[in-house]
């Protein structure tokens, strides 16, 4: 693929904003970060960078992430020449964040989940790179641009997160190569992963521990899911980033073929996250009008959470049986 093109567009404008999806993850939060570091590295220009909701404070260790703005301190009024939205698979993943990217200038979709259906002026979509962070290594290298040990840890993060530790089936010999260059350049694997994976409070590995202990069973076992209330936060003092890595952990027992989760996000409205081992989640969840990839998907579904997992559950019968 060409990318010249973004090289032109970010040459040409004079202010830049970044936007990362709801909920970060690694893959948003160091994509962003490590977009608006390499901007500022080899062009001399500042990025604002934008969260949606909350930033997990396991990914407060990232270079520059402090400095982004959370939508209720951002004007939504300003006209920016250039928005980038990174990891954002449909354009309702940035919420009222949608009113500055519809009146850019120019806007950019980079992403790499299949379900994406290329919203932005320039759309630079991968559906077999691992992590958005992987596209955008490829593509500074592509451009020769500099890579400073800040830009490598972010794009690292980006890609060891999206690949479950490099576990995980999108995990290629391209992502392997890519993470290996960006160690060439300084980044520590230990300290990442130190980051990343064994810096979870207390009040979230208790949440998820209730949570798992609750979990529903198929009777084959094939299936498994569980529910999390905002009661069920509240009583163990989390916070929002409480579920990062519940599904998981279901997927992960034996006889699992798919799991997911439920989480109530508001009156009626539910978070879905799913996972599977060989069943094709992202097409359960655009029933619901969300997406992702063909094993990790998510959607949001204006119901209660009974109502949610009825639903969910008919659809990934239709998929399984």
């Amino acid at each position: 693929m060409d990318y010249s093109k973004l090289n032109d567009i970010i040459k040409s404008s004079k202010n830049i904003l970044i936007i990362s999806h709801i909920n970060p993850d690694g893959d948003t939060l160091g994509s962003m970060c490590g977009l608006a570091g390499a901007i500022k590295d080899n062009f001399k220009k500042k990025c604002d960078t934008l969260l949606i909701s909350n930033l997990p404070k396991i990914y407060e260790f990232l270079p520059l992430v402090k400095e982004s703005k959370c939508i209720d301190e951002i004007d939504k009024s300003r006209e920016y020449d250039l928005v980038i939205n990174v990891d954002v698979a449909a354009i309702d993943r940035i919420c009222d964040g949608q009113t500055l990217f519809d009146r850019a200038k120019c806007t950019v979709n980079i992403d790499h989940h299949k379900t994406n259906n290329a919203y932005g002026d320039l759309n630079i979509i991968e559906a077999d790179a691992s992590s958005t962070g992987e596209i955008l290594y490829g593509v500074m290298k592509e451009l020769g641009w500099t890579i400073s040990l800040d830009t490598a840890k972010c794009l690292y993060t980006a890609i060891l997160t999206d690949t479950g530790s490099f576990r995980f089936n999108n995990t290629t010999s391209r992502a392997m190569k890519y993470a290996s260059e960006l160690v060439k350049i300084g980044v520590v694997p230990a300290e990442i992963y130190k980051y990343c994976y064994e810096s979870n409070p207390k009040s979230q590995v208790l949440l998820q521990a209730y949570c798992i202990e609750k979990a529903v069973f198929s009777p084959d076992n094939k299936i498994v899911y569980t529910t999390v209330y905002k009661k069920d936060i509240e009583k163990f003092n989390a916070g929002d980033d409480c579920t990062e890595g519940l599904t998981e952990r279901l997927r992960a027992i034996n006889s699992t073929e798919v799991a997911f989760v439920v989480k109530q996000s508001g009156h009626n409205i539910s978070k879905v996250s799913m996972r599977s081992k060989g069943v094709d989640v992202a097409a359960v969840c655009t029933a619901f009008g969300g997406g992702g990839h063909t094993l990790a998907a998510g959607c949001v579904v204006k119901s209660s959470v009974e109502d949610t997992v009825r639903k969910v559950l008919d659809e990934v019968n239709k998929k399984m049986y």
